[in-house]
């Protein structure tokens, strides 16, 4: 190794000057000891499709609308087929180096997703969602825009505040509109399943930080302190929205969005 990466199956790092084992087909690094709990199988690595390791919504997202990135739309996809009857969804972590793993894993493959049946803990998908949108180089809301939620959020009248947040959710950059809205009417569902005791509440808390963020890279201590409790006010808002609106960007097209 000269360039010291984390190994593919435990990742911890693999040291430079160390021996590691590499797969010819998909490129999976490893330490040489984790060779015997590598998968049996591997799909070559497709080049053409492949994504980077980070970099805005749009970088992932598909050529066609809408505009949801495959990964996206395979986690919510298992989330709602076999996690709405599991108390804590989202909120209960999964283990850590499952979600790494797994969304490295996801990464790697690009375009062409392996399946997600086998990862039994249906909160280790959760993870991997929610590690992807806050691996990216800016949140779902965009910088840029990041002032304009939270001047919005604050607004007292519910009917003014819908209104604003509308004019603002329609301004985003096509890939974030249209993976915003698809992630607001999987937690409308999430919320209302009795099983899983996670409100709109519950939901905004978990998803502020995730979505909404900050308005720049690197956050103050004090802005971070100020922007954690409105975060979470602009996610319920949102939430708060007529599911029409959102069905408005992703449901014409929603057969488009079968993994």
């Amino acid at each position: 190794v000269i360039r010291p990466e984390p190994c593919g199956i435990c990742g911890s790092r693999i040291r430079f000057g160390k021996a590691a084992v590499k797969c010819r087909r998909c490129q999976l690094l490893l330490h040489p000891k984790c060779r015997e709990q590598c998968p049996s199988a591997c799909v070559p690595r497709p080049h053409h499709h492949a994504w980077p390791r980070e970099g805005v919504l749009a970088d992932f997202a598909p050529p066609t609308p809408p505009l949801v990135p495959a990964l996206v739309v395979q986690c919510v996809t298992e989330v709602e087929t076999r996690g709405l009857t599991e108390t804590g969804l989202y909120r209960v972590p999964g283990a850590e180096q499952l979600v790494r793993e797994c969304k490295r894993r996801l990464l790697r493959a690009g375009g062409t997703l392996p399946a997600l049946r086998s990862v039994a803990d249906i909160h280790v998908v959760c993870g991997v969602l929610k590690d992807f949108l806050r691996g990216l180089k800016e949140p779902l809301v965009t910088f840029s825009l990041h002032p304009a939620f939270l001047q919005a959020a604050d607004i007292p009248d519910d009917a003014a505040c819908s209104t604003a947040l509308c004019h603002i959710v329609s301004k985003l950059p096509p890939a974030n509109r249209d993976t915003l809205a698809f992630l607001m009417l999987h937690l409308l569902r999430v919320s209302r399943s009795p099983d899983c005791k996670m409100d709109v509440f519950n939901l905004s808390r978990v998803f502020g930080p995730t979505l909404v963020g900050h308005s720049s890279a690197n956050p103050t201590p004090l802005a971070i302190m100020e922007d954690t409790p409105r975060q979470c006010k602009v996610v319920a808002r949102l939430l708060s929205l007529p599911p029409d609106f959102w069905r408005g960007f992703v449901g014409t097209e929603q057969e488009n969005l079968v993994p």
